[in-house]
């Protein structure tokens, strides 16, 4: 149809369907009225992809269509159109293991030790597939909460986005507060299934998009457990039931989401860190965790014993690890972090567990020098 009427400016994220249409979602990924409808024509025309940013102009909707529609487009991905054309495509691109650190340490708080033990125990590196293990009441948010701080201030050119899926409001309203230039997106848990799984999957394609275009960037899940509950109650699947009633089908698209997470030669990265929720009493949710434990390359271990005993971070420092850490750090700090790792594997004491008498040690020690190398560099010399 021809519209003869003023244009209006619109922005959002292309959420592309099966049929080659899709729609621009103007509030964040969570379908709206206001969405507007983009047609094959266009799609095929510059290239689009689901997940592109696309700003451009629109007209409202005819008496028989339900959204607006667009009409221009005036640029995608922050760039001109004719470059997303022939622009590569991230299945094409070649991961390699994560080379450069995300340090959480940060010079103005010397006395936070959760991000100074992660840094130690299980560094983070761009491009990164990591999970966070938690019992419940283990300090998962906090947790979290200190990470994204910690990247928003030593690694601001990283482009940070916190994805809560079939989450309390009032934790999302929290976090949106905490945050200072990252984004959260967030499905609470009084919306469809069908809502989490379109909101998960279209950050994950945003993410994509940006790293074809050379950007770094992280997204913190929380989490995986219930993205693949969604999934297994979606009804889309009916493959063979596994223990804990879940379907082996539900558990692909959630490892694929997961599964994005890589570090690009000669380019950008995606950094995947979600939560694996354990010891709840559920089946369902052991059986998840299960089938994701192998896949990531980075796992940090909640421990709820040392939680019950107030220490925090509640670290299992023994259960904790990166793979290759050591293309991550120094040679020097690789030798004093295995130095380290083997004093604390011996510490035993009568009346409390390794895990406990481990992490106790190491806050301790931390608490005596302003910096990790500092300990590193005393933990180099002792013998």
């Amino acid at each position: 149809m021809t519209w003869e009427g003023e244009p209006v400016s619109v922005d959002g994220f292309l959420d592309l369907r099966s049929d080659g249409y899709g729609f621009l979602r103007v509030e964040g990924g969570i379908p709206s009225r206001d969405d507007c409808y983009v047609p094959v024509k266009m799609v095929r025309d510059f290239g689009l992809r689901s997940g592109d940013r696309i700003r451009g102009t629109s007209r409202p909707a005819a008496r028989n269509e339900k959204n607006p529609a667009l009409l221009t487009v005036l640029a995608v991905n922050e760039r001109d159109p004719e470059e997303a054309r022939g622009r590569a495509d991230f299945d094409d691109l070649v991961p390699i293991f994560p080379t450069e650190q995300l340090v959480l340490e940060r010079a103005s708080t010397p006395a936070n030790l959760t991000a100074r033990i992660i840094d130690l125990v299980a560094p983070i590196g761009k491009g990164q597939r990591g999970l966070i293990v938690a019992p419940p009441k283990a300090g998962k948010t906090t947790v979290i909460k200190e990470i994204v701080r910690s990247i928003e201030t030593n690694n601001p050119e990283v482009r940070l986005i916190v994805l809560l899926i079939d989450e309390r409001p009032e934790e999302v309203t929290d976090m949106k507060r905490w945050l200072k230039s990252g984004e959260v997106v967030a499905s609470t848990f009084d919306r469809p299934t069908d809502e989490h799984i379109t909101v998960a999957e279209l950050v994950s394609e945003r993410a994509r998009r940006m790293v074809e275009s050379g950007d770094d960037v992280c997204i913190i899940m929380d989490g995986i457990t219930r993205l693949a509950r969604a999934y297994n109650l979606s009804g889309r699947f009916s493959g063979r039931t596994m223990s804990g009633g879940v379907d082996a089908g539900a558990l692909y698209p959630a490892k694929r989401i997961f599964g994005a997470a890589r570090n690009i030669e000669n380019g950008g990265s995606l950094t995947v860190l979600a939560t694996a929720l354990v010891e709840t009493g559920s089946r369902m949710d052991e059986v998840i965790f299960e089938e994701f434990k192998g896949t990531g390359n980075m796992e940090l271990r909640l421990s709820r014993d040392a939680a019950e005993k107030r220490m925090w971070p509640a670290v299992d420092i023994s259960a904790s690890s990166t793979r290759h850490d050591e293309l991550l750090m120094s040679s020097k700090h690789v030798g004093a972090t295995t130095k380290m790792r083997r004093v604390l594997d011996a510490v035993g004491d009568e009346g409390k567990s390794k895990t406990v008498a481990s992490l106790d040690l190491l806050l301790d020690r931390l608490t005596n020098f302003r910096t990790n190398a500092d300990f590193l560099n005393e933990v180099a010399k002792s013998k």
